[in-house]
């Protein structure tokens, strides 16, 4: 695939807004990370720098402009045990995401693609997809957990863990992306296996995890980290794409 640099929305001046998304079918992406703890090993802003990353790159491909990152995210499971974690609840979530959207489509926009790097946003994004569905007929939401792009790097994020947090796949990718945001010092001794498995409920992160790991961080390698990056980037891009002309069944 051809690339070239990313479209950033906030480098856009507004007589260019059109011109830009009639040429990408009225199509932005929006990374929507988190700040929270990522056990001792890790930064606060991993979750961002991954939804952050594989937008930019794919935008470099599909040349659909990429909306400025949601650092902010439902964070509250990883509780107050350790120092760092900023969450959003659920309703402010959905909120900032059917206000945003508003604007969006008087800007022109008719397809969403909210790419987000953080499990337990899943709910409230969901929620605020269906509040914009109900408002807007002619905008198409899609939302697509980095993690789960595609099955080959599903596989990767869960080797290690169901409840996976931390772990080899997203430790091996900052490795590969961000290497500024990994205590090299703490590696080896970061692991922490999943507790998880035959429970019915979900319980927060401080009744499952010792230091906010679940998984084996310890495996990580930068190499690992640039073969999944890279999975992600070709995966993500050839659904963008296709996506970019599909209507619905009935019209």
């Amino acid at each position: 695939m051809e690339t070239k640099s990313p479209i950033f929305w906030e480098a856009t001046a507004w007589p260019d807004v059109p011109e830009i998304l009639q040429a990408c079918g009225h199509a932005v992406l929006w990374p929507i990370g988190a700040t929270e703890q990522h056990g001792p090993h890790l930064g606060l802003g991993v979750d961002t720098a991954i939804a952050t990353a594989v937008c930019d790159a794919v935008s470099s491909v599909t040349r659909v402009p990429v909306l400025p990152p949601l650092p902010l995210g439902v964070s509250s499971g990883h509780s107050t045990r350790w120092p760092g974690t900023l969450s959003l609840s659920p309703q402010t979530l959905i909120s900032v995401i059917s206000e945003t959207g508003d604007w969006l489509v008087a800007s022109g926009v008719r397809r969403l693609f909210l790419v987000s790097s953080h499990v337990t946003n899943f709910a409230p994004l969901r929620c605020g997809l269906e509040v914009l569905r109900a408002k807007h007929e002619n905008l198409f939401i899609a939302l697509l957990p980095s993690a789960e792009i595609s099955p080959r790097v599903r596989d990767v994020f869960f080797a290690d863990g169901n409840d996976w947090h931390a772990n080899d796949a997203e430790t091996s990718l900052m490795l590969a992306l961000r290497p500024d945001l990994v205590r090299l010092d703490r590696l080896q001794t970061s692991d922490d296996p999943d507790r998880t498995e035959g429970l019915l409920f979900a319980h927060p992160v401080n009744r499952t995890s010792k230091n906010g790991v679940t998984g084996s961080p310890s495996l990580a390698t930068a190499e690992k980290g640039l073969q999944l990056f890279a999975w992600m980037t070709e995966d993500l891009s050839t659904k963008i794409t296709q996506a970019l002309t599909e209507e619905p069944p009935l019209n």
